[in-house]
């Protein structure tokens, strides 16, 4: 008995030493990427490229979050994804308010630059979400990083379609349409994370 103890603990720890190593690679992933695509917007002027940006920042800030509380009781990390939901649904006002402000000022987007960042940015997003995969069943904790991670993938290919449509098309459209797809995304996948820590929260009460 004691040993079939011993045994489960030793598993645990060495699960949780899993879960810290892939968080901790995604978020170095994620905040490199932010960097990058928050640039590449700036000097493209693509919305769907910021858009893309402030998830990344917001999947930095849970990834860490996810770090912190790997080893906290269920109701710890339960209020961690409430926060996440509420990163998203913040990430999902960034892109409201970029999207008004380029209708304001329309102009068409530099699509070879837009190209690019959007393919750098799809391979790390597929790149975070093979590492998340194996963990997608687990505790919200982890559940809630690979929503996250799933999105980013989504994100990364509409980024990818709106590259395209403004090279073909030559106009600023797709990728404003892009941005506004990818609102409603956030908004769907927000109240996904809170549903499941509300869920968490009140399990880890009764």
């Amino acid at each position: 008995m004691g040993e079939a103890c011993c045994g489960r603990h030793v598993d645990v720890r060495a699960l949780q030493a899993r879960q810290r190593r892939v968080l901790s690679i995604v978020l170095g992933i994620n905040a490199a990427t932010f960097a990058m695509m928050v640039w590449a917007s700036w000097y493209s002027g693509s919305s769907s490229l910021l858009s893309g940006g402030l998830d990344n920042l917001g999947d930095a800030a849970t990834y860490a979050m996810s770090l912190a509380v790997v080893r906290a009781s269920a109701f710890a990390k339960a209020r961690v994804a409430l926060f996440k939901g509420l990163m998203i649904l913040a990430a999902a006002g960034g892109v409201l308010v970029q999207i008004a402000w380029r209708l304001a000022h329309p102009a068409v987007p530099l699509f070879e630059s837009m190209g690019l960042a959007a393919l750098l940015n799809l391979g790390a997003n597929i790149t975070c979400m093979r590492l998340l995969m194996p963990f997608r069943a687990g505790d919200v904790n982890l559940a809630s990083a690979w929503e996250c991670a799933r999105n980013d993938v989504i994100e990364g290919c509409a980024v990818l379609a709106a590259a395209a449509g403004v090279g073909v098309l030559h106009a600023g459209w797709p990728d404003w349409l892009i941005a506004g797809a990818l609102l409603m995304v956030f908004v769907r996948s927000a109240g996904r994370v809170l549903a499941a820590a509300w869920r968490g929260m009140q399990a880890s009460t009764t």
